[in-house]
């Protein structure tokens, strides 16, 4: 054998030695980034909380995030502890949108994962010194001008008031507190927000006694995570499976347990 052959061959033995450790030391599985965001005024989806004494993020889609990353290790969720508002989440380059309500509009945008994360009622507040008893929509109709329904901009409830029919909805207002204190100015008669989430925000806006809950149940909803039709499908797959997995151990209801009001 001749010396140049001689050094082929040394050198294709050198160029797979160097693939094969190559190979062996990279990773099993890298850990795919899911890039999200906590949507203000949002609670409880998304609460504010200190943490080994510092701001942070909580609340039941943080609780969630951090369970399918136990079940799921190679999914990583990023940017949950950056507060937007909900316009900058559903406009922005988001993976995954945690607790939204299914509307036509997102699903040409996004996927709904199948299962739902968590269930929530709508209810109506109303200033404490109102008397005013509801038991149907109807009962608000035929208030007319005096029968206006507050909301919030952009959330998706306002398609659920507006399939009522015949109702007059205000839903100029970005946040609760602000809804609460139009409330105060009658400048509307009824304010429309999810339970779990209404008596923090009346608590918050430091509200509690000025303002009540009536205690019918006027709409019923799901909650549901999001996933951008961008994202890859092996790690869709994975988010999807660990929402699954997380229904099935009754995870999902023990989670939101901790939330009711």
């Amino acid at each position: 054998m001749t010396w140049f052959a001689l050094n082929i061959k040394s050198a294709g033995w050198l160029i797979l030695l160097a693939a094969s450790l190559l190979f062996f030391s990279r990773p099993a599985s890298a850990q795919s980034l899911i890039r999200t965001a906590a949507q203000e005024a949002s609670a409880p989806k998304f609460i504010a909380i200190v943490q080994d004494g510092k701001p942070a993020v909580g609340g039941i889609c943080i609780d969630i995030m951090r369970a399918i990353e136990a079940v799921e290790p190679d999914i990583k969720f990023v940017g949950d502890q950056n507060w937007l508002p909900l316009v900058r989440i559903t406009s922005g380059p988001m993976d995954a949108i945690c607790g939204m309500l299914h509307t036509k509009e997102r699903a040409l945008l996004y996927d709904y994962i199948d299962t739902p994360i968590f269930s929530v009622s709508y209810l109506l507040a109303v200033r404490a010194d109102d008397d005013i008893q509801v038991s149907s929509w109807d009962d608000i109709r035929k208030l007319g001008k005096d029968g206006i329904i507050l909301s919030m901009h952009n959330h998706a409830i306002n398609d659920r008031l507006k399939d009522q029919g015949g109702l007059l909805v205000d839903s100029s207002a970005v946040s609760s507190k602000s809804n609460l204190n139009k409330l105060l100015a009658r400048r509307g008669r009824f304010y429309c927000h999810r339970s779990p989430g209404i008596l923090a925000e009346i608590r918050q806006a430091g509200l509690e006694g000025q303002i009540k809950l009536l205690p019918k149940v006027m709409l019923k909803d799901e909650f549901y995570m999001l996933l951008s039709k961008t994202l890859a499908p092996e790690d869709a797959r994975k988010v999807k499976a660990a929402i699954a997995l997380l229904e099935r151990q009754g995870t999902l209801a023990k989670l939101f347990e901790k939330y009711q009001e």
